[in-house]
């Protein structure tokens, strides 16, 4: 049977399960977030509560995803409703992160659309091509050192004010940062600044665990780019998209999301289906799942070569710019 219609069932929502994730995880992220704070004095509490505040944290975006595909719940109106709630504690506006992040799905893979992507991957030609400056810039760039806490701080709390496409909806987001100002303001008239320290840096190791996680979903060895016309959306959905086998705490932090494989290629499946949906896929089709090693080993890949078609590392020996005719 062919795989798109095996995953349809798997497509039904299901609102109690969805209310369920939904005000569950909001309990969990206010829970933690009230003992952090109570306990700061006592670091053995304190920290805990601070990296499980930053996972809920993490799963919560999942959540807003979701409902940006309009999955969790089974109408657009919950869905909508349920958005615009999770944007307040995720920092992502939420008509803004549907529209661009709906944009990502039908430009997956495309070379010629590297823009739409969340993070930017050079061809081997380019690099080339490229100057010295430019090749500082992305070897800076694709530093996992610098990829993961300061692509966290920038995307989530500055470029998240204004993201992509904000023009085109700007109501919605200067509304959305107003709210998130007032959230803020909220923990700081309760807890004054020690709150609000402990809920940003709480935030930042989650803004981190999802700069990680977003990485690896498109970004190994044997993912898949091309150019129309020849690019495949199957390909590109499932060799162009990661399945994450990094444990069952991974899965219920990240909502599922590691499944992404199955999420591109059909992503009104909620997430509380995709384990069961990847687990029955994976038996009948040779879906490959990358586990911590290889996991940890993609952040040592930086270019995508057209020739060997596949994602390599920065060249050993230093490459010379391409020459440009003379006139």
């Amino acid at each position: 049977m062919e795989i798109r219609e095996r995953l349809k069932e798997f497509t039904v929502q299901d609102d109690r399960m969805g209310a369920v994730s939904f005000f569950g995880t909001f309990a969990f992220y206010f829970a933690t977030l009230y003992l952090a704070i109570a306990n700061q004095g006592t670091w053995w509490i304190l920290v805990p509560m601070m990296v499980l505040n930053g996972l809920s944290a993490v799963r919560l975006y999942v959540l807003q995803h979701d409902t940006g595909h309009a999955s969790l719940f089974k109408t657009r109106s919950h869905n909508d409703w349920a958005g615009e709630a999770l944007s307040v504690v995720t920092f992502a506006p939420y008509a803004a992160m549907r529209h661009n992040h709906n944009m990502h799905h039908s430009h997956l893979s495309n070379l010629d659309h590297r823009d739409t992507g969340e993070i930017h991957t050079m061809t081997v030609q380019e690099w080339r091509d490229a100057g010295f400056w430019q090749r500082l810039q992305y070897r800076l760039y694709r530093n996992p050192l610098v990829l993961i806490p300061l692509g966290s701080l920038f995307t989530y709390f500055i470029r998240y004010r204004w993201p992509k496409n904000a023009h085109t909806m700007w109501r919605s987001v200067v509304t959305h940062n107003l709210v998130v100002v007032a959230y803020m303001a909220g923990i700081y008239a309760l807890a004054g600044w020690n709150g609000v320290a402990i809920w940003f840096f709480a935030s930042l190791f989650g803004g981190m665990v999802g700069v990680f996680m977003v990485y690896l979903q498109h970004n190994f060895e044997d993912t898949y780019w091309d150019r129309r016309p020849d690019l495949d959306p199957r390909l590109a959905a499932l060799q162009g998209s990661s399945a994450l086998d990094l444990g069952w705490w991974m899965d219920l932090a990240s909502a599922n999301i590691a499944y992404h494989d199955i999420h591109h290629f059909n992503a009104r499946i909620p997430h509380y289906n995709l384990r069961k949906c990847h687990q029955m896929i994976r038996k009948e089709y040779d879906l490959p799942t990358i586990k911590w090693p290889e996991a940890i080993r993609s952040f040592s890949l930086k270019l995508w070569d057209e020739e060997q078609e596949r994602l390599v590392p920065f060249p050993k020996k230093r490459v010379p710019q391409t020459a440009v005719p003379a006139e």
